[in-house]
């Protein structure tokens, strides 16, 4: 069984953008999707490390800021000829609050 943290109110997450939660694995960033849906990655692009959270999130996926690469909001891939992957962070929504895996949150300290 996981345990999850609070990591804030679904309102706090703008539509069609993100908010980051600084984690001892590194950022975390939650996005809004365009249909309101809910995902988390590591804020960190599988290509050269950009930051995801300051990209363009269209539909269900994000486009890095830095070399305009398109991952995928649900799996954390790189979509289309790209490849590498986002590490996704599991989320839920409990009412008006969201939770993130504490695992996944601790996942990567050195």
């Amino acid at each position: 069984m996981s345990e999850w943290i609070d990591v804030g109110a679904v309102d706090d997450v703008p539509a069609l953008g993100s908010r980051v939660v600084q984690a001892p694995g590194g950022n975390i960033a939650v996005f809004k999707a365009t249909d309101g849906t809910l995902f988390a990655l590591r804020d960190r692009c599988p290509h050269k490390g950009g930051p995801l959270s300051q990209g363009i999130v269209h539909d269900h996926s994000v486009t890095c800021p830095l070399h305009n690469w398109v991952i995928s909001l649900a799996t954390g891939e790189a979509q289309g000829a790209d490849r590498g992957c986002a590490h996704r962070i599991p989320l839920r929504v409990e009412g008006e609050r969201i939770l993130l895996a504490i695992s996944a949150l601790l996942a990567h300290v050195a």
